[in-house]
């Protein structure tokens, strides 16, 4: 069928919306509260669209379109004007935040408040509550003044099992707010962040420390950059979804002046080690079973707030980014013999709640954290932009040495791919052979629960992959019938993995995810080495730290964990 927009035919699918059909096509009609994956609430009334036919005013995200439809938007002075009204009373206070903010969401508001002919100015709140700052532990913060009360990020939080964040008051009363209930806490995954259209709820801003850092001669500043990065920077510039720009980035980082360009996947081959080393250990010593992953900081919060009665089952080795960040403060420093005090290390990482692992005192060694500052995705291209890098046009360069990874580290980024690369390792540690047929094509996929029986040699394993903690809950319930279901288990609090992660480009939906991970198993096809143990650069780390003794390993390649109480 064919429907009419501003004069010019377009071919619509059957049951595709107004705003469906527009987006589809690259036709400018502004909206907020819409979003792919999430329910239609046309809370924001500005994506408004006039029916020539009638002269009906309607929402182009609820219109369901039919065949000979015509629909005026630019060229109906109603709808501009009702437009223009309805945005400046959602984007009241915005243009002085986002003047100053170097927020991509919150420049990206300044740009359609331009492209209207919008002004923020006279609709400031006056409440002072309203214009304080909340902050969400080190991960995110929330401003109040700035939120239009679409609802995404509570609609969000419910869909993955939290429940943190929700709707309080009535009628021009209604506001965000957080669960008072001492039994509910934020585990600081970011996913409000990715889904708020204006930055009111956005990532706890490390640009400025970093920039001061590298403006100090005095210290050597690493940088060091997750799977997941490389194959979604490339949305904030307008470069094919799933690209993978590491080459690009390395550009970039040396232009924006960083000593070392190392990267997290280093870490992430360290982590496999570690980690399939203790699931061997534990099944043959009948240790706590089943295993659970401990990547994500924001399903350990989950554990050590909402079951604490699982933190023995944690793998106690610790998350990529803190393997690599410690390596290069210990072993890469006396190899180069630097102070490891004089050593800033960075991370990029499409997460939030990474922000919160490194402010993390107890993972500290000789006093020093083992990761600095970290920025998400969208910081990063922030900083790009800043400097004026024109990132899609840059020629790419290499990672230093000593940042080197196995194809089994990229896929880190994927649900299921933690999972996948310690099946790598473990499997040749327990047959003493080497695995051939290395894909374990049964973990990978978007589904919230993959579960799978895996062969090595004489034992089979049996393993499950969990995204966001509503699906955790079925996992844990099932333990409870069953506490032998399950050997080792993978659980991300985000869908899809890291890659759908809360410091993601916006918009982050189901469909850009799967774009992105396809990419990540690319990377893993096109590595020489593709299990974590091959990987020399790993290897000789390992060899440093035999001449350790036993309890400063331990200190760098494990942790502990505790119960915490609400905003821990």
């Amino acid at each position: 069928m064919f429907v009419w927009i501003d004069g010019i035919k377009y071919l619509a699918e059957q049951g595709e919306t107004a705003l469906q059909l527009a987006l589809r096509n690259n036709i400018d009609i502004p909206h907020f509260c819409y979003h792919e994956d999430l329910p239609l609430d046309a809370n924001c009334r500005t994506c408004l669209v006039e029916d020539a036919a009638s002269q009906q005013i309607l929402t182009a995200c609820t219109l369901v379109v039919t065949d000979g439809l015509k629909l005026l938007s630019q060229q109906s002075d109603r709808v501009k004007r009702l437009r223009k009204m309805n945005m400046e009373l959602l984007l009241a206070g915005h243009k002085k935040h986002c003047n100053k903010c170097l927020n991509k969401l919150a420049c990206a508001t300044a740009d359609k408040m331009q492209a209207y002919g919008v002004s923020g100015d006279k609709f400031e709140r006056d409440n002072q509550a309203l214009r304080a700052v909340h902050k969400l532990a080190n991960a995110a913060e929330f401003e109040p003044q700035l939120c239009i009360d679409c609802n995404k990020c509570v609609e969000i939080c419910e869909q993955t099992g939290i429940g943190f964040l929700r709707l309080t008051g009535k009628g021009s009363k209604t506001r965000i707010d957080y669960n008072k209930n001492p039994q509910v806490d934020c585990i600081y995954c970011g996913q409000c962040t990715v889904h708020c259209p204006v930055g009111a709820i956005r990532e706890q801003s490390h640009l400025s420390a970093v920039e001061e850092a590298l403006k100090d001669k005095n210290r050597v500043v690493i940088v060091q950059t997750a799977p997941s990065v490389r194959a979604s920077i490339g949305e904030e510039f307008a470069i094919p979804h799933g690209s993978n720009l590491i080459g690009k980035l390395c550009s970039a980082y040396r232009m924006l002046g960083f000593d070392k360009i190392f990267d997290v996947n280093m870490g992430a081959d360290i982590t496999t080690v570690v980690e399939a080393w203790e699931l061997i250990e534990r099944i043959q010593n009948n240790g706590i079973l089943p295993m659970f992953t401990s990547c994500c900081p924001g399903w350990v919060k989950y554990v050590e707030f909402y079951h604490p009665e699982l933190i023995g089952n944690l793998t106690t080795a610790r998350s990529p980014q803190i393997h690599s960040g410690m390596a290069y403060k210990t072993w890469w420093a006396e190899k180069q013999g630097l102070d490891p005090k004089n050593i800033v290390v960075v991370s990029t990482m499409p997460c939030t709640s990474k922000k919160y692992e490194a402010s993390n005192e107890s993972l500290q060694v000789n006093g020093l954290s083992p990761v600095d500052y970290v920025l998400t995705t969208r910081e990063l291209a922030s900083l790009i932009k800043k400097h004026n890098i024109d990132f899609a046009n840059l020629t790419p360069s290499e990672i230093d040495s000593y940042g080197e990874h196995s194809g089994a580290a990229a896929i880190y980024g994927a649900s299921g791919g933690v999972m996948e690369s310690a099946l790598r390792t473990a499997y040749d540690f327990i047959s003493g052979e080497s695995l051939q047929k290395i894909e374990f094509t049964a973990v990978r996929g978007m589904q919230g629960i993959k579960k799978a029986q895996i062969q090595m040699g004489d034992l089979i394993l049996k393993v499950a992959v969990v995204a966001t903690m509503k699906n955790v809950e079925i996992i844990l319930k099932e333990l409870q019938e069953n506490p032998k279901a399950y050997d080792y288990i993978e659980v991300m609090a985000c869908l899809g993995g890291c890659i759908g992660g809360g410091g993601q480009p916006i918009p982050s939906t189901e469909a850009l995810i799967a774009q992105r991970t396809k990419e990540l198993y690319s990377i893993d096809r096109q590595k020489k080495v593709r299990k974590a143990h091959l990987n020399p650069v790993v290897q000789d780390f390992f060899k440093y730290l035999k001449s350790l003794p036993e309890h400063k390993r331990q200190q760098i390649l494990h942790r502990n964990y505790h119960k915490k109480g609400k905003f821990e």
